[in-house]
């Protein structure tokens, strides 16, 4: 797994970086990726959220080790999209440590099911386990709505169009046989 460290967040054309906290990024993934897009991302929807400083970790994982993680951290025998941890959270001080880990091999099969890149892909579920780093649900029709609309909101900041009719969940265990 390679892990690039930046040496300091930059300033996107495209959108003020207001989080001044590191992004780290470690991968194991066959495709290009947008490191950028995803740092930029990633530190908007922090930076909407008030949080300007902590550091988060992306973790891209292939299925075996998400199936691992998800039934030792949470239980669940089953590999899924997107897992998200707070690590330390003070909104007081605006402070928010946090990993987002996801699966490249299933953003490659998914992927292929809507007609857009893996990468594209990954980048939903980098955005989908950051919003529910800053507390945002999706365990009800209401609560997921929202979340699909900050989805589309924040992958159209960074040029990117979702899929008409591309749900924003994680698999259930029946779509993972």
């Amino acid at each position: 797994m390679r892990c690039i460290m930046p040496e300091s967040n930059t300033q996107s054309k495209h959108s003020p970086l207001d989080f001044n906290g590191p992004i780290e990024i470690c991968r194991q993934v066959e495709f290009a990726i947008d490191e950028d897009s995803i740092r930029n991302v990633v530190s908007r929807i922090l930076s909407d959220s008030g949080f300007n400083n902590g550091s988060i970790s992306i973790a891209i994982v292939d299925d075996p080790t998400i199936h691992e993680l998800n039934n030792r951290y949470l239980q669940h025998d089953y590999e899924t999209d997107v897992l998200s941890f707070v690590l330390e959270f003070d909104d007081q001080r605006g402070w928010l440590e946090g990993e987002v880990i996801v699966s490249s091999d299933t953003a490659t099969r998914i992927s292929a099911d809507y007609g857009w890149p893996p990468a594209s892909e990954l980048l939903l579920y980098i955005v989908h386990g950051t919003l529910h780093l800053i507390g945002m649900e999706d365990d009800t029709p209401e609560l997921k709505q929202g979340m699909q609309e900050q989805e589309t909101r924040y992958l159209a900041e960074i040029g990117l169009q979702r899929p008409s009719e591309h749900p924003s969940q994680e698999p259930s265990p029946e779509d993972n046989r």
